[in-house]
């Protein structure tokens, strides 16, 4: 009788404990788990993890232990020990995802650690704990080297903010500054929440019904109408049978085709199935079979960080049909996914890339296939008009492109090899790109049904999603209103600039990257040169939300020249509006020169070390120090008295 109330007790103690700490437990186990999970499904594991760590620390407090360890070590044993379970928890209708926008960033930085030693860095910089106490929890979570694990937590450059504390105005701190003040703010139990399924729930709740009877026949029928016999399904699906049913052709989510015209969500979810085979039970049985269990020879590439699970519920068919003969081509959408599989020659393939908060712009196209330097693409039902234009060629119209019955269009691209190269650093452009030939791009119009007058460009980078183009003038005088959020990159000054600016999508990944803006973020005279020179950070956004820049300087002739580039970085993005950059230019005369121009609330330049400048205003241009002098250091002051870095190949410029 005393064993079991202490076993009652040491269950009543750690689950007060799990009650009170459920946000700081529930990101212990987001940021432990792998970092190739999409947001819905890590935050369902996380709380798993947790609720799932209740039995095993009372049994830990039974013991007489300390029970927020024997918590913790569970909430992390959970975590590190499953990679993956079969299937995450469901959850009806809903997609979810943590309100806290420096949480996901935070698991990034964190993914060249191993399970344990993210688990110490959570318990360390988040949770406040020393190193034996780290240390401890670890090996109680099986940790083979509990020590090795925190060191490599705490090592200098390992992971988020190890070296600073969280930026000023950045969401939500990373780093050792993120101290119990910012607790609250970066985990993962406040959440958003979006329907996936709002056009169809009526569709789906009879599916829901019919299931029971589809699965008395699934024994008999499954191998060869649902997969098919040569798929071979994974194990985990034999006793999984609502699993299975998500590989049945009969239950794929399928859209109505004037759905886009009557919701507020424009995006993926409101395409229709479109194509000549959308009713073929074969094809689309094939298709499922082999995304659960890719045959031997499969082809089958995904976008960095994209899930290759299965699907875990019916998918959403997007297409079905042959863009060419001999060649049938399947797409789906899975929560933040897009899967398209290709039958050719007897042959199949599987690509699949990720689509998180994709939108208007961003889910306006689909690759279907590729055959020399022609592609054949899938419009969204709310694009109108479509053609293709030069972007080194500002001044010519674009051609008119005819879109078929089933929504699919046949456009030109860029050889797709050069969305791996990086530029050098000293292509610029003039009319013509720079010397880097034709750059074709879509130009797309939508339907006035959504919205008015609203033409956007699309380029193609190599990936099954085009990149979508915009661009930022700069904002001209102290005085002047700021310049607005990016804008299309389809009128006069757009297609200028980028036509000058168009080597710089060289180095940009279609695979990861879903846009790409050219901000024009400051103008200013040089020495002993008529004209002015315009600064200029392009941004590759990847679909993971992190982003890549490059800072340009364009004399008033001749081609620009890079000055920095940064990786994984907000800088010049909606959460990086301040930036300051720094470079040497030579003039003409031989002689050399500290320029630093800045963004729009920069109001002082100051420059120390081998150079001492204090100068008003956005822009700097001050004779440089003789060599071999290391470089000056330059800083800004912002009208708010914060003061930012100059951008550096690291990534600098914080706040």
């Amino acid at each position: 009788m005393g064993q079991r109330q202490g076993s009652g007790a040491g269950l009543r103690q750690a689950e007060a404990i799990i009650v009170e700490r459920y946000p700081q437990l529930l990101r212990l186990a987001y940021l432990v788990l792998p970092p190739d999970l999409d947001r819905h499904t890590r935050l369902l594991r996380a709380h798993r993890a947790v609720q799932h760590s209740l039995r095993g620390a009372g049994r830990r407090a039974r013991q007489g232990g300390d029970p927020l360890v024997a918590v913790r070590a569970e909430v992390v044993r959970h975590a590190a020990g499953r990679r993956r379970g079969p299937f995450p928890p469901w959850v009806w209708g809903l997609r979810m995802w943590p309100t806290a926008e420096g949480l996901d960033e935070a698991a990034r930085g964190l993914a060249g650690l191993s399970p344990y030693a993210r688990a110490a860095h959570v318990l360390c910089r988040y949770d406040g704990l020393d190193e034996d106490t780290a240390a401890e929890v670890l090996a109680q979570a099986g940790a083979g080297d509990p020590g090795g694990g925190v060191r490599a937590a705490l090592a200098p450059g390992a992971g988020p903010g190890a070296a600073a504390g969280p930026r000023e105005g950045a969401p939500g701190g990373t780093g050792a500054g993120a101290g119990p003040g910012r607790e609250t703010i970066l985990h993962p139990a406040d959440v958003h929440t979006r329907p996936t399924d709002l056009l169809l729930r009526r569709t789906r709740v009879r599916a829901a019904w019919g299931i029971a009877a589809v699965l008395l026949l699934a024994a008999a029928l499954t191998r060869a109408t649902v997969a098919g016999p040569d798929s071979g399904l994974p194990a985990t699906y034999a006793g999984a049978p609502a699993a299975r049913a998500a590989l049945d052709p009969a239950l794929l989510v399928r859209v109505p085709a004037q759905a886009w015209a009557d919701t507020g969500r424009v995006d993926f979810t409101a395409w229709p199935a479109r194509g000549p085979r959308t009713g073929d039970r074969a094809l689309l049985a094939r298709a499922l079979g082999t995304w659960a269990a890719p045959p031997s020879g499969t082809a089958v590439t995904f976008a960095p960080s994209a899930s290759a699970e299965p699907p875990g519920h019916p998918p959403q068919l997007l297409f079905a049909g042959e863009p060419r003969p001999g060649t049938a081509v399947v797409v789906f959408l899975d929560a933040d996914r897009v899967v398209r599989y290709t039958e050719q020659g007897g042959r199949r393939s599987l690509d699949i890339a990720r689509t998180d908060d994709a939108g208007v712009t961003t889910a306006a196209a689909v690759t279907l296939t590729r055959d020399g330097s022609t592609a054949r693409r899938l419009l969204a039902p709310w694009i109108a008009t479509a053609g293709v234009r030069d972007l080194a060629a500002p001044a010519t119209a674009a051609r008119p492109l005819p879109i078929g019955p089933d929504g699919t269009v046949t456009t030109g691209f860029a050889h797709e090899d050069a969305g791996r190269q990086e530029p050098d650093a000293d292509a610029g452009g003039g009319a013509g790109g720079g010397g880097c030939g034709p750059r074709p791009v879509l130009e797309v119009a939508s339907s006035p049904r959504i919205v008015e007058k609203h033409a956007f460009l699309l380029a193609d980078r190599g990936g099954l999603l085009p990149v979508h183009l915009t661009y930022t003038p700069p904002a001209e005088g102290a005085d002047a209103p700021p310049a607005r959020q990016p804008r299309e990159a389809t009128g006069p000054a757009a297609s200028a600039r980028w036509a000058q600016e168009a080597c710089a999508l060289d180095a940009v990944d279609g695979r990861t990257v879903r846009a790409v803006n050219l901000w024009d973020f400051a103008v200013t005279e040089l020495p002993e040169t008529p004209g002015r020179a315009v600064w200029s950070c392009t941004r590759a956004t990847r679909w993971t939300g992190q982003g890549d820049v490059q800072i340009r300087l364009r004399p008033p002739a001749g081609a620009s020249v890079a000055v920095a580039r940064a990786q994984s970085t907000a800088a010049c993005g909606r959460f990086g509006q301040h930036l300051l950059a720094t470079t040497l230019w030579r003039a003409p005369s031989g002689r050399a020169y500290q320029l630093a121009a800045g963004s729009r609330e920069v109001a002082e330049i100051d420059a120390t070390g081998s150079l001492h400048s204090r100068t008003p205003g956005r822009t700097l241009a001050v004779p440089a120090p003789p060599a071999p002098a290391p470089p000056a250091a330059l800083t800004a002051t912002l009208r708010s008295g914060a003061v930012i870095t100059a951008l550096d190949s690291r990534g600098g410029g914080r706040d």
